[in-house]
């Protein structure tokens, strides 16, 4: 959802206030959802009949509140975003797989609330933070995650995390000591949620695979209810 209250704030201080909106938000409902758009979704002529709107629609539904969608730089991709944000005002709708500095303008543009990235760019960071506009960035090694927070990050994404597995966090708190909230992603599902969250990390975003024929994961379902 866009956050038009901190306008009058300086972008560093509207960075930093959007950092910690988001770490609220996901202390409430440790979850997100990644969607990408698809070929389906620029054939039709209105967005609120593509298959894009049909899962957004499920999801709110069930009662999901972090939604991402995948930037995309086809040339209606930021009519796709405005239409979502103007059908859905309450729905927390961020911004996945931003990489460059020219996806981060227009995302900046929108004024989406937040945007992640799968890798650390020290200047996509400067960039946002010049804007105003929060980028969580991706984090794979302790160093990346180290240096993610001398850059002022508190909250990071780790990439891939099926990969690392879910002791990762444990392993590092020791030798490193206190770490930044971390975002699990890549390869978990619904059904891996209660046991990450345990482990420590503040939430998990999940792919596109917790809708199977129309129909929202019961693994997700029971967790949100």
């Amino acid at each position: 959802m866009p956050n038009t209250s901190d306008q009058a704030l300086t972008p560093e201080c509207r960075w930093r206030e959007r950092q910690r909106h988001l770490i609220s938000s996901l202390r409430s409902q440790p979850l997100l959802v990644v969607l990408r758009p698809s070929l389906l979704d620029w054939s039709e002529t209105t967005f609120e009949r593509s298959p894009l709107f049909a899962l957004v629609e499920r999801l709110v539904r069930a009662g999901v509140q972090h939604v991402e969608v995948a930037w995309d730089d086809h040339a209606r991709w930021p009519a796709l975003m405005r239409a979502l944000m103007a059908r859905y005002p309450d729905l927390r709708l961020g911004v996945a797989s931003v990489v460059s500095a020219s996806a981060l303008q227009v995302v900046a543009d929108l004024g989406v609330a937040f945007a992640m990235s799968p890798c650390l760019d020290f200047q996509l960071i400067a960039q946002a933070r010049e804007q105003g506009q929060l980028l969580v960035p991706g984090v794979f090694s302790p160093s990346e995650i180290h240096r993610a927070a001398m850059h002022g990050c508190d909250l990071v994404k780790l990439f891939p995390a099926e990969t690392l597995g879910i002791d990762y966090l444990s392993r590092l708190s020791a030798p490193m000591g206190k770490l930044p909230h971390v975002i699990a992603a890549g390869g978990l599902k619904a059904a891996d949620l209660e046991a990450w969250l345990a482990a420590g990390y503040l939430a998990l975003a999940l792919g596109r695979g917790v809708i199977n024929d129309d129909s929202v994961d019961a693994n997700l379902i029971s967790w949100l209810m």
